[in-house]
């Protein structure tokens, strides 16, 4: 992503793409629309948003013949913890121990994947005191 971008939030059919860039690589606009299921938005939908996301800063191409294939220049783990956040702060206060409840109350989350997580924190902790 370009230095000094302001991070945005990316629409549905961004992430579409994002998600089809991060989990295949460099792809040409028609592979694109290749991988999205039935009905297959239009050739010049999916060029639109590429260029969108291209002017964000989050992908970039190569010109190879008369075509060019896009790739993307944003981190996955960045998006990811980024949308975390803003989640968080948005619907739950800022409050992790309010979005986790709510995953709790609303049977989203198991115990067993509760006490993995406290492990995981025990296991973070523990290794920061060493």
């Amino acid at each position: 992503m370009k230095a000094g971008r302001k991070k945005q939030l990316l629409t549905e059919k961004e992430r579409e793409l994002m998600n089809m860039l991060w989990d295949k690589g460099p792809l040409f606009v028609r592979e694109m629309v290749d991988l999205y299921p039935n009905p297959k938005p239009h050739f010049n939908t999916v060029a639109t948003t590429i260029r969108i996301l291209e002017g964000k800063g989050y992908v970039s191409h190569e010109v190879l013949g008369n075509s060019h294939r896009f790739y993307a220049m944003a981190d996955k783990s960045e998006f990811r913890s980024k949308s975390l956040t803003d989640v968080i702060r948005n619907y739950f206060g800022n409050s992790y121990k309010i979005a986790v409840s709510s995953l709790i109350e609303e049977e989203k989350i198991s115990v067993d994947e509760v006490k993995e997580i406290l492990d995981l924190i025990e296991k973070k902790n523990s290794t920061n005191n060493n």
